[in-house]
């Protein structure tokens, strides 16, 4: 009953398989990798305002400065084009040295909340134009798609878990919230600044812990869509591998290849070593290639029948040496010269053949 189920899994095409490194890397290129926005957001905002306990005083100089200087200086100023451009200048220039650390660290946390995530990528498929994006109908699925609800559920719960957390952190410190109309001005400053770079940590760290808990989700769907059936990972192999027929074709055209140069090289021997049936050895000596020996065919069986058949053919002599030629053929390989132990054994063999044709 189980083999048949599996069978059916397979001949379905029911997705049960985890995705293969070639799909998560072409996945990847697409720009489809497992990303959380919430965490770009949650570190933003959690360094941000980490940041205020550093740069408060900064900020704090320059704000003053910047006010004192309306006051001061351009509170009875004359209303012409040129001193209202000055006064514009001005104050842009004050906002953007107050906003501009503030804006420099939170675009630093949002490329390592990026880094952290997924690491360097760069796709630019994602942003392509696709027409299909415009279908109506399709844009309706996504609306109304699991996903969509998913993605509902998880904002109202990172509202309300936020709201919690920064309603506890004023609840808290109510006795002082009570007390603001009992404070100078600049207690009161004080205080706010203080009260809101407080709700700002704890909302911060709130969401940052969301954040981890969705990039997990975030993980288990992005595995999900990815994985495969038996046959989408059989169809992948064949691309990658080649098909397993056509494979074994082209070492079966090889092979026959490398017998066919093999047999053109018999005919070259000077003797061929024999079992004298199931074993063939053929052997040149060539003083300038090697200084010993060297084997240029064997064979077992028919491919035997066949270098002797040729070395007849071609006049070359045969020597029945059942242990020489059994040695060879397991310690040699096509093209390597005779091993040293054999020096002597096939010395011999070689020296009786010269002998032989000098006769």
């Amino acid at each position: 009953m189980n083999l048949l189920k599996l069978d059916l899994q397979f001949f379905s095409g029911e997705k049960t398989e985890k995705a293969t490194p070639r799909k998560k890397q072409d996945a990847r290129k697409k720009g489809q990798v497992a990303k959380s926005a919430d965490v770009n957001t949650a570190l933003s905002l959690l360094t941000v305002f980490l940041s205020f306990l550093f740069i408060g005083a900064f900020m704090r100089d320059r704000i003053l400065l910047m006010i004192k200087g309306v006051f001061q200086d351009y509170l009875l100023l004359d209303l012409t084009d040129e001193n209202v451009y000055d006064f514009f200048l001005t104050m842009a220039f004050q906002a953007a040295m107050i906003l501009a650390p503030i804006m420099g660290i939170a675009l630093v946390a949002g490329v390592l909340g990026n880094y952290l995530q997924v690491g360097f990528l760069f796709s630019t498929e994602a942003i392509q134009m696709k027409l299909n994006k415009l279908d109506p109908i399709q844009g309706f699925k996504r609306i109304y798609s699991m996903r969509a609800i998913v993605e509902l559920l998880k904002s109202l719960l990172k509202i309300s878990f936020v709201g919690l957390v920064t309603f506890a952190v004023i609840w808290f410190d109510m006795e002082n919230v009570l007390r603001l109309s009992q404070m100078t001005v600049e207690q009161s400053f004080q205080f706010i600044a203080s009260l809101t770079v407080k709700m700002g940590l704890f909302a911060s760290a709130a969401l940052l812990l969301l954040a981890l808990m969705d990039y997990l989700y975030q993980r288990y769907d992005y595995e999900k869509n990815l994985k495969m059936s038996k046959q989408d990972i059989k169809d992948e192999y064949k691309k990658s591998e080649g098909d397993p027929l056509i494979k074994s074709k082209i070492k079966q055209r090889q092979r026959e290849m490398a017998m066919r140069r093999m047999m053109q090289d018999v005919p070259t021997a000077d003797v061929v070593i024999t079992n004298p049936t199931h074993y063939a050895i053929a052997l040149k000596y060539d003083e300038s290639k090697m200084d010993a020996p060297y084997v240029v065919a064997m064979g077992v069986d028919l491919v035997a029948q066949k270098i002797k058949a040729i070395a007849k053919e071609n006049e070359i002599m045969m020597v029945e040496n059942r242990p020489l030629a059994r040695a060879l053929y397991d310690q040699v390989e096509i093209g390597q010269a005779v091993p040293e132990e054999f020096f002597q054994a096939v010395a011999e063999i070689i020296a009786y053949v010269y002998q032989a044709k000098s006769m």
